[in-house]
């Protein structure tokens, strides 16, 4: 999870055990009431986003806001796209004329208009 392997788990484990002492069963509750309160706050400010948006954006997500998250779901996972088929428009020819690539030895296309 945070990259810690078992033996660095152990030396924290006893660390805590030598800080806390007979006070980690209190310490960690209280621990878990506080993960709890920021999850809950995390929610209500979720929820209180979406309300204020509208119903137009009840789809919306807070994970979108990400920018992985955003380039893959709006880059690489829409299948329904303008360029989908590899084509601008319908009457287009497609931009990827084959799947494999150029030949060996096949020299690319040149426009010298476009120069």
């Amino acid at each position: 999870m945070f990259d810690v392997g078992l033996g660095e788990m152990a030396v924290l484990v006893v660390l805590a055990l030598v800080i806390f002492g007979d006070k980690l069963p209190q310490v960690a509750g209280q621990a878990g009431r506080m993960l709890r309160q920021f999850r809950e706050m995390a929610n209500s400010a979720k929820s209180d986003l979406q309300q204020g948006l509208g119903p137009e954006f009840k789809d919306f997500d807070i994970a979108d806001l990400n920018p992985k998250t955003f380039v893959r779901k709006h880059l690489f996972e829409d299948d329904d796209g303008p360029l989908s088929n590899g084509r601008l428009f319908d009457d287009d020819p497609p931009y990827v004329t084959s799947p494999g690539g150029l030949a060996y030895g096949e020299r690319p296309p040149f426009d010298a208009e476009a120069t």
